[in-house]
């Protein structure tokens, strides 16, 4: 389950690794751990260890309460075995950026640097961008209270509009919301989508619809 939970959060399969102790903790039947392939070597990322019976036969042994458990069809007690699964956060993390955050050269002169986290991973999930700071805000800020009720959404009037876009790639947020005369005077937004660059435009009632299909 956990190699399919790394694989899932986005971690390439080629990059992970099955690693056996060979020296055991005096409690441990077993123990085996995920590695990741970092560019500094393999470093591990999650370790299960079979503890047996150690932890609930101390607690019984200094509490004087009694751990056991029935076994309903041969009706035998038996102390049940601890199962320990534990995750190293940070280098979870770590691995995520080794995986997807890079330089993308779009042009000969262009690059971007982009964190193509999963959509579901990314903290926050659209950024608000006013095309024309003193035509469009107000509109903006609109939207951007709305859709903050359901997800993590930035707002960004700063810069740019390319330099707005790129500063959403590099911390991975998914779609950026340009909004701009169409949504004044059409109620038409323009939906970018940071993998691909492609820009939608779609209608301003369709866009909690756009979004949750692909959030």
């Amino acid at each position: 389950m956990e190699w399919i939970f790394f694989v899932y959060i986005g971690l390439s399969a080629d990059k992970l690794r099955f690693h056996d102790h060979e020296k055991l903790a005096h409690y441990a039947k077993e123990a085996c751990d995920i590695e990741y392939l970092f560019p500094f070597g393999w470093g591990e990322i999650n370790g299960t260890h079979n503890r047996t019976d150690f932890d609930l036969s101390r607690h019984e042994e200094f509490s004087g309460k009694s751990m056991a458990f029935m076994d309903e069809e041969t009706k035998e007690k038996y102390i049940p075995y601890i199962i320990e699964s534990t995750y190293g956060l940070d280098r979870i993390v770590l691995s995520l950026l080794f995986e997807n955050l890079h330089e993308e050269y779009i042009a000969e002169n262009d690059s971007r640097v982009v964190l193509n986290i999963k959509p579901s991973l990314a903290p926050v999930k659209v950024s608000i961008l006013p095309l024309i700071k003193k035509r469009h805000s107000e509109r903006a800020h609109e939207i951007y209270r709305e859709l903050k009720e359901k997800w993590m959404v930035s707002y960004d009037e700063t810069g740019s509009i390319g330099k707005r876009y790129r500063r959403g790639d590099a911390v991975g947020i998914p779609y950026a919301i340009t909004i701009d005369d169409d949504t004044i005077e059409q109620n038409m937004v323009t939906i970018r989508d940071r993998d691909s660059m492609q820009q939608d435009k779609i209608a301003l009632s369709e866009l909690k619809d756009y979004l949750s299909v692909r959030l």
